[in-house]
């Protein structure tokens, strides 16, 4: 055998090697920005995949966990899946670590809401930024930190829920920077409601609630299709019509209109 034979043998068997490796390795999931039926808002997705009877129903959580136990209980029973998202505060919080090990062991989607919970933009002026890009990152990367003490890591939890609901181009775009996707709750519902108190002018009871949902699956021309429902874990004492109550409802009505709740990274991924 030449040398050039030799050299093109010695080629050809690292570039099968190559390849052999590159077809073991596990290939890694993908959001899909691509897909023409999701809604996106200012950098952040609001809504999957319209064509599909898939939803996702999220919680989120800083201060409260009160309706932990009947969530996830009702969850169970129906044998669904969601996701939850939480600040670094919640994670923290001694008195939650066994409701996130509960949540963990049934499966479902584990996500961050920031550290503290700060409010990103000005409630009248969305473009009027109230934190610096360190503050921002900073903040979101001790919520990561914390989550790691529940062995949830960054890349099984690349979705964010900004806290408040409320963010602006800027942020997505720091967000996208920490390879990260920034989501949001698809608007037309009042489920985000969930938390206001009798106190609160803006209060909404529970049958509001409900019937809002309702009134905009009827309405809609996609119905509730890749929908993004966004409801609270816990609320506070004041609140005594806790709108978690009403899950067992929801689910069966979902399940009367054939719908498929499914965890936010079912819901966003391409397969």
């Amino acid at each position: 055998m030449n040398l050039f034979n030799q050299q093109g043998t010695i080629f050809l068997f690292l570039l099968s090697g190559t390849f052999l490796l590159l077809s073991l390795k596990k290939p890694c999931k993908s959001i899909s920005p691509a897909s023409q039926h999701q809604t996106w808002y200012k950098g952040a997705i609001i809504r999957g995949d319209s064509t599909q009877k898939k939803m996702s129903i999220v919680f989120t959580g800083d201060e409260f966990a009160d309706g932990t136990g009947h969530i996830l209980s009702t969850l169970k029973e129906h044998g669904i899946r969601v996701s939850f998202f939480f600040t670094g505060r919640f994670y923290n919080n001694p008195d939650f670590r066994e409701n996130i090990q509960q949540i963990k062991k049934q499966g479902h989607f584990l996500g961050a809401h920031s550290d503290q919970h700060l409010l990103y933009c000005d409630w009248t002026n969305r473009d009027s930024l109230l934190v610096t890009k360190n503050e921002f990152t900073t903040d979101l990367q001790e919520n990561y930190k914390k989550m790691k003490g529940f062995d949830i890591k960054k890349q099984d939890a690349q979705f964010f829920i900004p806290p408040y609901e409320w963010y602006n181009d800027t942020i997505a775009v720091w967000t996208k920077e920490m390879d990260l996707q920034l989501i949001n709750f698809t608007p037309g519902t009042i489920s985000h409601a969930d938390y206001t108190t009798p106190l609160d002018k803006n209060y909404r009871s529970s049958e509001e609630i409900f019937k809002s949902i309702t009134r905009y699956e009827e309405k809609d021309e996609n119905g509730l299709n890749g929908f993004i429902l966004l409801m609270h874990i816990g609320t506070d004492p004041n609140r005594t019509d806790k709108f978690y109550k009403r899950l067992d409802d929801l689910l069966v009505m979902l399940k009367n209109k054939e719908y498929q709740p499914v965890a936010i990274n079912k819901l966003l991924y391409m397969d």
